[in-house]
């Protein structure tokens, strides 16, 4: 089974991945384009889910509350963070865009210990990473910090001609402090949108080794693995992380061939 998944050019859902299709127990995604007055309904009887608001702007309903215009930018290439709703387990939302809008879902198993909450986009702690062509801009939307069960979700913008997740990572291993057995699913967006990328998940053994070339709105699937995106020059990347896994935390091991680089020119 490959591990990239290809974008529908046309409908309302772009991608979806779940743990039956993905064959793993934990991450779920979806990504849903939505015209004006269009709606989109998440109800997952036992996963929380998280709403983001990748770009437009929407209303999102759930029996007790309404958030109205959410919305924080046009494109996700916008220098700015995101809105995004956490919808506990067995609780039904409707998304109903306000204009055109685009949406990303991540899923993963949960038993209701948090409420439905807005998640805004001055709450979102956004920083830099790496240095040099290894530059990347990093919105944490739903750390380990803030309350969820078992999600984790952050997205990350990578100029072009920049290497991103880089140097190679892994966190396949329930080895807490030094690395959490996670899966991981990258939703790719390009700007412009004609462009692509590279992204190669590979391990130690081998036993899994494939190179990608993702397009605008494809999901690559991370199982195991260390697993680095490259972008070519003229073209900005952006993607949409989402992590699950037996225990909500992230630490990851890089790879020892290429560990070398993060003290380069320091």
């Amino acid at each position: 089974m490959s591990l990239l998944v290809k974008a529908e050019r046309e409908g309302q859902t772009i991608a979806r991945v779940t743990p039956q299709s993905a064959c793993w127990r934990y991450v779920g995604f979806a990504a849903y384009r939505l015209g004006a007055n269009e709606l989109v309904y998440v109800f997952e009887p036992a996963r929380e889910a998280c709403i983001v608001v990748l770009s437009g702007a929407v209303d999102i309903e759930t029996p007790g509350t309404t958030w109205s215009s959410l919305g924080s930018r046009d494109s996700v290439f916008e220098d700015a963070a995101p809105y995004a709703v956490y919808v506990p387990p067995n609780v039904r939302a409707t998304v109903r865009a306000c204009r055109d809008a685009e949406i990303g879902v991540a899923s993963a198993p949960a038993k209701g210990e948090y409420p439905a909450r807005l998640i805004e986009p001055a709450s979102i702690k956004r920083s830099t990473r790496g240095k040099s062509l290894n530059t990347r801009y990093v919105c944490d939307i739903l750390p380990h910090t803030e309350p969820a069960e078992s999600l984790l979700v952050v997205e990350v913008r990578t100029p072009g001609g920049h290497a991103s997740s880089y140097p190679p990572h892994k966190h396949d291993t329930d080895n807490i402090p030094l690395e959490s057995s996670l899966e991981e699913t990258y939703y790719h967006r390009l700007d412009p949108p004609q462009g692509f990328a590279f992204q190669r998940v590979y391990t130690d053994s081998r036993d899994i080794d494939e190179s990608m070339a993702v397009e605008d709105h494809d999901v690559v699937m991370v199982p195991r693995g260390y697993h680095p995106v490259v972008v070519p020059y003229g073209y900005d990347s952006y993607y949409l992380n989402v992590m699950a896994g037996s225990q909500r935390v992230w630490h990851f091991h890089n790879d020892p061939a290429h560990e070398w680089i993060i003290n380069k020119d320091a």
